[in-house]
């Protein structure tokens, strides 16, 4: 089987005004479709990959094909990073503050002293970050929290991290909106964080 686009639970207007919908219709309809059909593209030389699921080719690039290698690595990247964004977005009318969550808050608070301090070391991470690329916070082996940022479609999953949360700082996430403006962009993402599914990415 080859893999599909996951469906979106929300339509593209919903994250509006923070996200407007011509991004969310272009980036989920073309940007991470194309990932899609190029990852199914580079598997058909081998079959079998299409047994795994992306999280298994990505934390294993090693053991993948050398020919298919970089491409696994692009587009499946690209896959998984895209299909984890969306999860972790969620209309302004569902979201819950992290004060109502107290795991989530006790980790937080654990790791970058207060949740403000958090948001300010993550909007320094994704503002000093060159270029196309993705920031991140993820969980280690040893279950610390860790902001930093990765290139292109770089995921987690193959420096051996758990992502927690994620934001796309590829200019096509953003740019129809805030143009050059990536700050107000990082600033505004904070109003549709689904926190409720970052708590369950923390508990994996």
């Amino acid at each position: 089987m080859s893999y599909q686009l996951p469906k979106l639970n929300f339509a593209y207007d919903a994250l509006e005004p923070f996200i407007d919908a011509r991004t969310m219709e272009i980036h989920y309809s073309k940007h991470h479709q194309a990932y899609v059909d190029k990852l199914n593209a580079a598997l058909e030389k081998h079959s079998e990959l299409f047994e795994k699921p992306v999280e298994e080719l990505l934390k294993n690039l090693e053991s993948i094909p050398e020919d298919i290698r970089t491409a696994v690595r692009n587009h499946g990247g690209g896959h998984f990073n895209h299909s984890f964004f969306w999860e972790v977005l969620c209309p302004l009318k569902d979201t819950k503050p992290v004060d109502s969550l107290p795991e989530l808050k006790t980790a937080i608070e654990a790791g970058f002293g207060n949740f403000e301090d958090f948001k300010q070391e993550f909007l320094k991470v994704g503002l000093s970050h060159f270029g196309s690329g993705w920031a991140w916070l993820s969980k280690n082996k040893d279950k610390k929290l860790l902001i930093h940022s990765l290139l292109n479609q770089d995921s987690p999953l193959s420096q051996g991290l758990t992502p927690i949360f994620g934001v796309d700082l590829w200019e096509h996430a953003y740019y129809l909106k805030y143009q050059n403006r990536r700050q107000e962009y990082l600033e505004n993402i904070w109003q549709v964080v689904n926190w409720q599914k970052v708590l369950e990415n923390l508990k994996k």
